[in-house]
Formats: C-alpha cells, sequence, structure tokens
C-alpha cells in the first residue's frame, strides 16, 4: 500500500491546497493538521521569529521555558514529518488569478507559489523607542510582556521606561512581581494624572527625567544590563527595563489580496471571523496578524481552527465540483 503523502508530494510542481505566510508558532500549527490531513502544503517564512532574542518561550503547556528557536525547530521537523513543505523566503507579492479560485505569491528569490487557500501568519513588528541600549537588550534584559517575563524577575528592581499610555498599566502589572518597581517619565504625555495617583497608591515611585540610555555591561557574556544612564547624569541600578514597543502588524500581503486593515493600536490589524478566517474567500489569518497580544500557545491554537477550517472548504469545494450522479 503506498503512503499518500509521497503520492502527493513526489511532483515538481509549485501548486499546493495551502499556502501559509510565515513559519512561527501559528503557521506551523496550521501547517501540520493540514499536512495531517493530507493536503499538499507549504509554509514560506522569512526566518525572522519576533520572540528569537527570548532566551525561552513561556506558558507553553508541557514545555514552559523551552527556547523559542528550539520549538520551532520541533514545530518544523513535525510538519515536515507529516508532509509539509518549509520554504525559506520572503513573499513580496500575492494576488488572486482570474478565475477566482488560486492564488499566486511572489517570493523574493523569484520562485512563485500558487494555493487554493491561503494563510497568513506573518505576525508584527516590534517598534522600541529609540533609546540607545534598548535594541542590544531586548527580549532578555530590556522586556515589555509581565506573563512572558515578569516571573522570572520576580522580586528585582525593575525600571518602567514610560514612553506610551500603556506604560503605567505595565508598571502596575509589573508590580505584583516585585515590590521594587520604578517608573522615569520619559515622555512628557506618557502619565497622566490619574496614571500618577495609581502609582502612587501603589507604592511606586517615579522619576521625572529622560533616559540618555540603557547601559549594556560589556564585560558580560553574553551582553546584559549596567544600568540606566538618566539626562541629570545619575545611573539607576536596575535588574531588569520594561519598555512599550510599537506593534506593527505585516498587513501588506492581506491588502494585496484585496482586504482592508482595521484600526487599531498597531495601525491596522486584519479583522477575522471564526476559525481565523477574514472577509477576502479562501484567505484565513491567525497570530499577531490578527491579534497583537497573541502569545504562543494563542498562535498554536488559531493556526489549528484555520489549518482546520481551511481543509474543510477545499472538501467542499471539490464536492461542489463533482459530476452529479446519474439516473
Amino acid at each position: 500500500m503506498t503512503d499518500p503523502r509521497t503520492d502527493r508530494n513526489d511532483s515538481a510542481a509549485t501548486e499546493y491546497d495551502v499556502a501559509i505566510v510565515g513559519g512561527g508558532a501559528g503557521g506551523l500549527s496550521a501547517a501540520t493538521i493540514l499536512a495531517r490531513s493530507l493536503r499538499k502544503v507549504v509554509v514560506i517564512d522569512a526566518g525572522v521569529p519576533r520572540n528569537a532574542p527570548a532566551a525561552g518561550a513561556h506558558n507553553v503547556l508541557g514545555q514552559d521555558g523551552i527556547s523559542p528557536l528550539e520549538l520551532l525547530a520541533r514545530g518544523r521537523a513535525e510538519a515536515i514529518g507529516y508532509g509539509a513543505e518549509i520554504r525559506s523566503g520572503t513573499v513580496v507579492d500575492a494576488r488572486r488569478d482570474p478565475d477566482g479560485d488560486r492564488f499566486t505569491l511572489d517570493v523574493d528569490s523569484g520562485d512563485t507559489v500558487t494555493a487554493r487557500r491561503v494563510i497568513l501568519a506573518t505576525g508584527l513588528v516590534d517598534e522600541l523607542p529609540a533609546i540607545d541600549g534598548v535594541s542590544e537588550l531586548w527580549g532578555r534584559d530590556v522586556l515589555h510582556c509581565p506573563y512572558c517575563h515578569g516571573y522570572e524577575v520576580r522580586g528585582k528592581r525593575i525600571a518602567v521606561i514610560a514612553t506610551a499610555p500603556m506604560s503605567a498599566h505595565q508598571a502596575l502589572m509589573f508590580g505584583q512581581f516585585s515590590d521594587q518597581v520604578t517608573v522615569i517619565a520619559h515622555a512628557p504625555d506618557a502619565l497622566s494624572e490619574d496614571d500618577r495617583s495609581h502609582l502612587v497608591a501603589s507604592d511606586i515611585d517615579i522619576i521625572d527625567h529622560t533616559v540618555e540610555r540603557v547601559l549594556v555591561r560589556e564585560d558580560a557574556d553574553p551582553e546584559r544590563l549596567g544600568g540606566v544612564l538618566l539626562s541629570e547624569g545619575t545611573v539607576l541600578d536596575v535588574d531588569a527595563v520594561v519598555v512599550s514597543p510599537r506593534f506593527v502588524v505585516r498587513g501588506e500581503l492581506f491588502e494585496r489580496l484585496g482586504g482592508t486593515l482595521t484600526d487599531g493600536p498597531a495601525g491596522g490589524l486584519v479583522e477575522t471571523g471564526p476559525m481565523g478566517e477574514t472577509d477576502v474567500p479562501g484567505v484565513w489569518a491567525v497570530g499577531n496578524t490578527t491579534t497583537i497580544h497573541a502569545m504562543v500557545t494563542v498562535a498554536m491554537g488559531e493556526g489549528v481552527s484555520a489549518g482546520a477550517a481551511a481543509n474543510a472548504s477545499l472538501v467542499m469545494a471539490d464536492l461542489e465540483q463533482k459530476p452529479a450522479p446519474v439516473g
């Protein structure tokens, strides 16, 4: 008896049942359920996972603290094991073919991929505050999510650099983990009067100075935080720094496919219905493409749902193409 996975994947053709753009937790989860459904599926991944700088991915049941890159390596191996194809590259253009039931994706390598369905798992980009030292320590000693990293800095000295309205909320959340939280009012409009009242009520100190730079200890291996240099010249000795990035969703391909981004805190989100379906027929979206606060496990679940929905839509499309029974 032949293996149906081999039968469908040994062709050199580049037309797939489903093309998935993005090889993070959401995209790989979609690829796995589709490959297990014996679909011909390809994942096109640019290789720049958002959480790569972090030492561990947390709140991942059974694998808490696993290296994000190790998690993705295991996910790729599982998807490939079921017959999915993984391609390295960036999709630079996407369009629906004139007949309406195929999509064409152009990859920066010059390859062209066609597929009957598309799942967008392109995620978002963290635009960090323009403060020297922040990008060098991002994901290690410079953090933003209390659920991702709060436990790891419990009881430590934490500085929250206030650059956005979310900063006060972050300080209150990190205050769960430490009684040594200090807010630096870096941007003049980042803290409202209510914010200041809430912080004072929570015994969180406020420093009304700007930040000159986040210091990097060059003697450390790997490089670690050396404190926060304030504009008036003093160094605040802390163990962790919290910042508020601007989240920018990668929504260009959705727009190329005829979709419209909805207004949101990231400038634009891909709005989805049940199981990740978008208002562009044949296109699903998952993870941070649709929800800026989606963690790894949320993206995984959305990927599974979207993959199942895409498979079901193909089943019905194939049924509709079958000739009506005679007699």
